[in-house]
């Protein structure tokens, strides 16, 4: 029997996470793995999907050349090239993380890992005890009990595919599908999603996933909500998917139908029953402190939780306070309510806090002001095709408790936001920093000025003359301040 002070089931952002307070606390830490260290996101999500975004983004500033004065050829993507750079973008990662859990002083075991007591672990023959077990083995798509269901593929498999499809029906209308949805669509692919719910992208905003839908549709993917997949049949050497809308059995035909139904936790096979390991269906039943509620020598973080959003910087949070605990004894909780999450489509939809329905919800007296920014100035300079934005403050107090934008370098700027939130900096605080002028970031007064509980004595500190004394802004040669904006 080996012994250890901490045994971390997963080698993710989660269980990375983990090793961090333990090691600097001079705990002995074994972490198995039964693939590629990492995880998930450097190797089959985030890091590769964000290199087929950035050729997406390039499409999409092509497209709009002529708005600049520039005028290109009808651009043609080599989809063989971009998947062999991704590839290439990805190829040293896990050997990178090997070489940091090395430095750590993490001994790091390759192989199928099983409960085979409350506090200990079978890995390929070798037992394991551990004061601590975390268990952080992330997620796995989820399987649908379909007739055809073995025709479907995953994000995993697109992101290998060195072979452009001409047509793509994804299953289910979550972040995977729109994501990979608007790299497919700008690649000239026939995209199609079936949304089995009412709402897409359930979790975000719903006016902020309204524009997100409506700049979908732009570009020609075909979105249905409250479509039940009912089979996918193989026809001619291409899949049928069948499905029933509004009452009606209808059919599309793609070269890949992905599975994008949502992701559960991968626990199946680590016998939590033998570890003494409350669950029903795949959930681990946790305390406020990420423990198991009936082994408390047992933690859960990642993907592997049923109850967070599944985000890498989560997940990697996660680690961190189970990490904490583990040293300290069972006092940090997660606050989830500050960390921003986007969805990278091109332009991106992003978001934290509360949304407009769950503030209402929760009951909070709130002011809320929503701004179509496509006709500001710094939209226009940039011939932004969505600019949009949605900013929740408190009535009595001022604080911002959520925001939401799509567009407008909107994944960069919800940091402010979430900085201001986490911080308790103030909507009118907020609006009175100076920003960098002409920026994107400069908008950030713009889109909170009509919810300060002040009035302002001046429009914007860059412009050259007051907006408000404009006699008559129909004159010719005069510009209202909303123009101007």
């Amino acid at each position: 029997m080996e012994k250890y002070d901490v045994v971390i089931l997963g080698g993710g952002n989660a269980g990375m996470g983990v090793t961090v307070p333990t090691r600097a606390a001079g705990m002995s830490v074994a972490m198995i793995e039964a693939r590629d260290l990492g995880g998930t996101c450097p190797n089959r999500g985030c890091t590769p999907k964000k290199v087929l975004v950035a050729a997406a983004h390039a499409l999409h500033e092509i497209e709009r050349a002529d708005r600049h004065g520039i005028t290109v050829d009808t651009p043609r993507l080599d989809w063989r090239a971009l998947i062999e750079r991704e590839k290439d973008m990805i190829r040293d990662i896990p050997c990178r993380l090997s070489g940091l859990m090395a430095k750590r002083g993490v001994d790091v075991i390759v192989g199928e890992a099983a409960f085979i007591g409350s506090n200990t672990i079978s890995v390929d023959g070798r037992e394991l005890e551990a004061r601590n077990i975390v268990i952080a083995t992330g997620s796995k798509p989820r399987s649908l009990p379909i007739p055809g269901a073995e025709h479907l593929t995953i994000s995993d498999d697109v992101l290998n595919d060195p072979v452009l499809p001409r047509a793509v029906v994804f299953v289910g209308g979550g972040v995977i599908a729109f994501e990979l949805g608007h790299v497919y669509a700008r690649a000239s692919v026939d995209v199609t999603i079936l949304e089995a719910l009412p709402h897409l992208l359930g979790g975000f905003d719903a006016d902020a996933v309204a524009q997100i839908r409506g700049e979908s549709e732009r570009i020609g993917i075909h979105v249905r909500t409250l479509a039940w997949v009912n089979r996918i049949d193989k026809v001619d050497g291409r899949l049928r998917v069948t499905f029933v809308a509004d009452g009606i059995e209808c059919a599309v035909e793609a070269d890949r139908v992905v599975n994008c139904a949502g992701r559960v936790a991968n626990v199946e096979r680590l016998d939590l029953g033998a570890g003494v390991i409350a669950h029903r269906e795949g959930r681990i039943e946790i305390d406020d402190h990420l423990r198991s509620r009936s082994n408390p020598d047992v933690y859960v973080c990642g993907d592997a939780l049923w109850n967070s959003p599944q985000l890498s910087p989560i997940a990697t949070y996660e680690g961190g306070i189970v990490g904490r605990n583990i040293v300290d004894g069972p006092r940090h909780r997660p606050d989830y309510g500050h960390i921003p999450a986007s969805v990278y489509t091109v332009p991106a939809l992003a978001s934290v806090g509360l949304t407009e329905a769950k503030a209402k919800e929760q009951g909070l007296g709130v002011k809320v002001h929503v701004n179509d920014m496509k006709d500001w100035l710094s939209a226009r300079t940039y011939a932004e095709t969505v600019a949009w934005s949605k900013v929740i403050v408190e009535e009595t107090t001022d604080r911002i408790v959520g925001a939401h934008m799509v567009g407008h370098a909107g994944e960069e700027l919800i940091h402010l936001f979430a900085l201001a939130m986490k911080h308790r900096i103030t909507a009118p605080l907020l609006s009175d920093m100076v920003f960098g002028f002409p920026t994107f970031a400069s908008d950030v007064r713009n889109m909170m000025q009509r919810i300060e509980r002040r009035q302002r004595t001046e429009y914007e500190p860059h412009l050259c003359f007051d907006a408000r004394k404009i006699s008559n802004p129909c004159k010719k040669n005069m510009t209202t301040a909303e123009e101007l904006r």
